[in-house]
């Protein structure tokens, strides 16, 4: 999945050459170009690259009779009512040839977000699928969210391009390692989180604290030679100094 920015004619193609693996749901401008496939070739002239042409999204759905109403997951976990319309087609750029597609069209019925075009490289899938695939990125957005906060992945001192391509991904993957071994804590070692007001449920945040808080007491303390002396520590005493060392921020 991605945004605007991602919705190219190019990754479509790069998309649909590795149908049997990789399938691409993404914005798509209202104004594209979609043709049906190009008729077989009936040994006269040049073959034609594209069939005749069939309307742009925003024409079809200004031209529709009615929307079709569904409830969808949304962003966040919820669920949204909308008004929804879909097609399939080829998508054409001069000299780049066909993608075969199918696009979504979708509305909130409430008015809180505004109309949207989307399209898939998969052209069986349909309109629900494609419009649930989509909201569905929204753990991607908060990945990049709280990986610029706690594990600061956009202050990285290095400035070639070299350094960028060997940081970057060594941070994203220490947010998946953070993930998987707060899940493999044992409950009674979930401890070290941040309380404040509001907070419901457990943030990334909480669990690089639980994780850097089990790494001080028995990957580092444990193994120093003074370890054992701070296992004495009156319990109180042992809980203000690894509160000292774990907070994520």
């Amino acid at each position: 999945m991605g945004d605007s920015a991602y919705g190219t004619h190019e990754l479509a193609r790069f998309a649909h050459r590795r149908r049997g693996r990789l399938t691409l749901v993404i914005k798509l401008h209202p104004e594209a170009n979609l043709f049906e496939p190009p008729p077989a070739y009936c040994g006269l002239g040049r073959p034609r690259v594209k069939g005749a042409r069939i309307p742009k999204p925003r024409e079809a759905v200004v031209a529709a009779a009615r929307l079709r109403r569904l409830t969808v997951a949304w962003y966040g976990g919820g669920t949204r009512r909308v008004e929804t319309a879909s097609g399939a087609g080829c998508w054409y750029k001069r000299g780049e040839g066909l993608v075969p597609i199918r696009w979504a069209f979708v509305r909130d019925r409430d008015g809180a977000h505004r109309d949207e075009y989307f399209y898939a490289t998969d052209p069986t899938l349909d309109v629900r699928r494609v419009v649930e695939t989509y909201t569905g990125r929204w753990s991607v957005e908060t990945t990049f969210q709280e990986t610029r906060s706690d594990l600061h992945v956009q202050t990285t001192r290095g400035w070639s391009r070299e350094t960028v391509l060997r940081a970057t991904p060594c941070l994203f993957g220490l947010y998946s390692i953070v993930a998987m071994l707060y899940a493999a804590m044992p409950c009674g070692r979930r401890v070290g989180a941040v309380a404040w007001h509001g907070n419901s449920v457990v943030t990334f945040s909480d669990a690089l604290a639980s994780v850097r808080r089990w790494i001080w007491a028995e990957g580092v303390v444990a193994h120093l030679p003074d370890g054992p002396a701070v296992q004495k520590l009156p319990p109180p005493i042992r809980e203000v100094l690894y509160a000292s060392l774990a907070p994520a921020a």
